[in-house]
């Protein structure tokens, strides 16, 4: 019980931290990475943080598509999802399915310029690749792409002369690049699906 009301007090404390001082696209990736690890370890109150973190994020559908890439389908994937996640692995366990109820009912204070995002599908072994993106110059910029399935997707950034500018290439279904470029210019995104199945994905931008 101890252990349980001290990780109780470290989520409340955790998460709206983490909300004020993260931008969206990067509290995206710390829920997705949560959501990760507590369905790994069966842990249903990582889960729980990871979907309060996400409720708090207002995605915004944009219309950067890759260069003849195929559309998805859906939307990344939602606290909704990570709360029936965690309330199946509750189980019976009142105190637990108290707070899931209260991150249900809990009002969404939502971001005003949350991230941009774009569904792609991509077969086992494909790529795709975005048109030119413009960032500010002396601005953090951030990318970041997530699949539900269990596939391992990696993002690469080049700058407008072809050079790498940051990449992901871990063995994930996410990945996140972020930087800042010197002066104003385009960016070219690439992703990759290297497999092992076809997948759905989100690409967020700030």
């Amino acid at each position: 019980m101890r252990r349980f009301l001290l990780a109780t007090c470290l989520m409340g404390l955790t998460v709206p931290a983490l909300a004020e001082t993260a931008s969206p696209v990067k509290i995206a990736e710390i829920s997705a990475r949560l959501y990760a690890m507590g369905v790994e370890a069966g842990d249903p109150l990582l889960i729980l943080s990871a979907a309060r973190l996400r409720k708090d994020l207002a995605p915004v559908v944009g219309t950067r598509a890759a260069v003849d890439g195929i559309a998805g389908e859906g939307a990344p994937l939602g606290w909704d999802e990570m709360l029936a996640s965690a309330e199946a692995l509750a189980g019976g366990d009142e105190a637990l399915l108290g707070l899931i109820e209260d991150a249900k009912v809990e009002a969404t204070k939502g971001v005003a310029s949350g991230p941009v995002y774009n569904i792609g599908s991509l077969g086992n072994g494909k790529g795709d690749t975005y048109p030119p993106i413009e960032f500010r110059g002396g601005e953090y910029a951030e990318v970041y792409v997530e699949a539900k399935a269990a596939v391992n997707l990696n993002l690469a950034i080049y700058d407008d002369k072809g050079r790498l500018v940051c990449s992901d290439t871990d063995i994930s279904h996410i990945a996140y690049c972020g930087w800042t470029p010197a002066t104003p210019g385009t960016f070219t995104l690439k992703v990759d699906n290297k497999g092992p199945v076809a997948a759905d994905y989100a690409l967020m931008t700030n």
